[in-house]
């Protein structure tokens, strides 16, 4: 295994399944934690600290999406989803609320393990940077996220730790629109205490501060009726 982290939580309502992946995954050299339901995978997540988790969407408490949901709030921790629903909605659905990959039931535990493998890997490599610098339109905005400081031609723009956080989130996914619920959720954490509507304040005073004109944004742009997403030209240093 190397230094890759080998622990693994499954969870699962049906014992069968646990024990069929759990069997799979000890003969290949990982550690497997248990969970019957989504009680048990919260506090086994706590107690444990999972490299990974393998999350069956249909548990009998708590869904497997609010379980995912609640998961993302607190880590990154690579997600495998175990789903009967082949629709594509669903599994979109799925992907879209944090999960890192999906199975789909009946399945072959060897694919599954071969998946677990695949996402290690991927998250070990996320966790190597590759550039500290975030920069569009050809250096005219510069997120440096070593030092956590914004540069507009090249002089540093004082942002608000919160203003950094959620600018950052924007600029890292620059396709992706979000909800207001989202960069709460995402770019300030679960310990934010305010309302969505904030979001549209914190976005004011960017725009001031990084756009040529705050009136006609380039850099953060509104989706009328759902939230916002970034719209700058990426061309890394």
């Amino acid at each position: 295994m190397g230094d890759i982290p080998n622990k693994i939580l499954v969870v699962d309502d049906e014992a069968k399944i646990v024990e069929v992946v759990k069997s799979y995954l000890e003969n290949s050299g990982y550690q497997v934690v248990e969970a019957y339901n989504g009680k048990e995978a919260l506090e086994q997540f706590e107690q444990e600290k999972p490299a990974l988790v393998i999350l069956d969407l249909m548990l009998p408490d708590i869904s497997g999406e609010e379980i995912c949901k609640t998961l993302r709030k607190r880590s990154r921790v690579p997600i495998i989803m175990l789903t009967a629903k082949v629709e594509e909605e669903d599994i979109l659905r799925g992907l879209n609320i944090g999960a890192d990959d999906y199975v789909t039931k009946p399945f072959s535990p060897r694919q599954l393990v071969a998946r677990v493998k695949a996402v290690l890997r991927r998250s070990e490599d996320a966790l190597i940077p590759l550039s500290s610098l975030l920069s569009f339109n050809h250096g005219e905005l510069v997120i440096d996220t070593l030092k956590y400081e914004v540069r507009r031609h090249e002089k540093s723009v004082n942002l608000t730790p919160n203003e950094y956080r959620l600018l950052l989130t924007l600029a890292r996914y620059p396709d992706k629109t979000f909800t207001r619920d989202e960069l709460i959720r995402i770019g300030l954490g679960e310990n934010f205490d305010g309302y969505d509507r904030t979001i549209d304040t914190y976005i004011k005073n960017i725009r001031q501060k990084i756009e040529p004109d705050p009136r006609n944004p380039k850099y953060v742009l509104t989706v009328h009726g759902i939230g916002y997403r970034f719209g700058g030209d990426e061309k890394g240093d």
